[in-house]
């Protein structure tokens, strides 16, 4: 684990894996940090992984400003740069999905293949991430940590294992109330609708049949959009990566080669 110092600012990064291999990038999702991708790191022993708390999360940088997707995306290609990546691949879920269409439409030479989970290309209505931005704002994160939790996790999920539902609720509790607003106004103004058939990146999608933040449409939406783009359906919630690992896992490395 470490503090790095990116095109002037700090995020927090891990490395690990064998030196040399293949290098895959992990984002994850809003409110969440690096540790959401702990259950999936073991299952990929021939991969160089990559995991960052992205801008606003965590221990990195939580400038009080609203941020755009690009800010997002050109923090992954500083982190690229200051590991030395020229390219990689990555693997992004719910937000860093949508970093990944951004990287995909504006920095597609620096990809390898892309994995997007649970996710959408469009994120709106910019009313809701209004309401959300103004509730933060007012309370922090910790009044919307509940109705957060209660989206992204099946009910068989939350009774099988609810010390892990817990650790990620302290995600979202304590994720910065500046940086969570800052990546709502990103998420709430991204539209990347029109441009998805602009992809020429092999791109695998994932839905969950029991996602209720981002229902399998909205996955099923970018898959046909995107040239060549294939499509894969689990079982299990939002966060596919914690609920269904083995699967997930399995999913993408079988993609990734």
């Amino acid at each position: 684990m470490a503090l790095l110092e990116v095109s002037g600012e700090r995020f927090r990064v891990e490395v690990t894996g064998p030196v040399g291999a293949p290098p895959l990038i992990l984002s994850h999702s809003l409110g969440c940090t690096l540790g959401m991708w702990d259950e999936v790191v073991p299952l990929f022993p021939g991969r160089r992984l990559i995991r960052y708390d992205a801008r606003g999360h965590g221990e990195s940088a939580a400038p009080d400003q609203v941020y755009a997707m690009g800010d997002l995306g050109r923090d992954v290609l500083a982190i690229m740069d200051r590991l030395s990546l020229s390219t990689a691949d990555f693997c992004g879920l719910s937000l860093g999905g949508m970093v990944g269409q951004w990287l995909a439409l504006n920095a597609p030479q620096r990809l390898t293949r892309l994995v997007i989970a649970n996710t959408t290309a469009h994120a709106g209505p910019a009313r809701f991430w209004d309401h959300r931005i103004k509730a933060v704002r007012k309370d922090g994160t910790g009044p919307i940590a509940d109705s957060v939790i209660d989206s992204w996790f099946t009910p068989q999920f939350k009774a099988q294992r609810p010390a892990r539902v817990a650790e990620v609720r302290a995600m979202v509790t304590g994720t910065n109330p500046a940086g969570y607003m800052g990546t709502s106004a990103a998420m709430r103004d991204m539209d990347f609708r029109a441009d998805l058939p602009r992809i020429a990146t092999q791109t695998l999608v994932i839905v969950s049949d029991g996602d209720r933040s981002t229902p399998p449409a909205w996955g099923e939406t970018i898959a046909g959009a995107i040239p060549g783009a294939k499509l894969a359906r689990l079982p299990g919630g939002h966060l596919s990566a914690i609920e269904q690992p083995e699967a997930f896992a399995r999913t993408a490395s079988a993609f990734l080669g």
